[in-house]
């Protein structure tokens, strides 16, 4: 090989590593701007007092509904029934990784979103809930848990049961490091529809659409109340 040819393929592989370098220090700087890339120790997701959890969970829907739901608190291997109801509602406080897999804050610990399900929502949104956190708990990371819960959905989730809906009125509930971290609201769950039919995301609406389960086909409209549930007033900024 003659030297001009060698001059070449030097400057070919300077060039190559050069680009390598300033890829991953792309890719690192990426990173570095996402607050939460990757699952923190479980501890940090857990409530160390139990009586909290429980009052925190209750704390979603007014007194009349969350005094005989069923109550479930999150122990490192999943939730756990922690008083048994009599209502046919349950109540739970969910973490970040119940949000959309896209969102910034689905591996932030502090998140503390308290729900209450009725009825037809425990038997066909709930079982989402113990699922995803089945799959977070085994160390799943969120490319097999997007896999896992479209596999779930698929095969073993109930069909939706019209008039599933979910309670979020704590006054006490964490659900992003944004804004005033909290929202009096209630979940409806329906079939995919276009959100225009509900008015959603239109201005001065009460409505939202959030996209929390539309890989399952399920779209979720938010309602704000404008109350908490202990009857309080409630922000509504929208």
């Amino acid at each position: 090989m003659n030297p001009m040819n060698q001059r070449a393929l030097k400057a070919i592989a300077l060039g190559s590593s050069l680009l390598a370098v300033a890829l991953g220090a792309v890719s690192m700087q990426a990173q570095s701007k996402i607050p939460y890339p990757s699952m923190a120790p479980l501890d940090q997701y857990l409530m160390a007092d139990r009586n909290a959890e429980i009052a925190l969970a209750r704390s979603a829907a007014p007194d009349s509904i969350s005094h005989d739901a069923t109550i479930l608190v999150l122990g490192p291997h999943g939730y756990e029934t922690a008083v048994e109801g009599k209502n046919g509602f349950v109540c739970a406080v969910e973490r970040g990784w119940m949000a959309p897999f896209d969102n910034s804050q689905f591996w932030n610990p502090k998140i503390r979103g308290p729900l209450c399900f009725n009825p037809p929502a425990v038997r066909s949104i709930l079982p989402m809930t113990y699922k995803r956190t089945e799959m977070v708990l085994a160390g799943r990371s969120k490319a097999q848990i997007m896999e896992g819960i479209a596999t779930f959905a698929k095969k073993e989730l109930p069909p939706l049961e019209p008039g599933a809906l979910t309670y979020m009125l704590s006054k006490d509930a964490y659900l992003t490091d944004d804004g005033d971290h909290n929202m009096a609201h209630l979940m409806f769950y329906t079939a995919l529809v276009d959100a225009t039919v509900w008015g959603a995301d239109l201005p001065k609406s009460p409505i939202m659409l959030n996209p929390q389960f539309a890989r399952e086909g399920i779209d979720v409209f938010l309602v704000l109340t404008g109350m908490w549930s202990d009857g309080t007033p409630a922000p509504v900024n929208n």
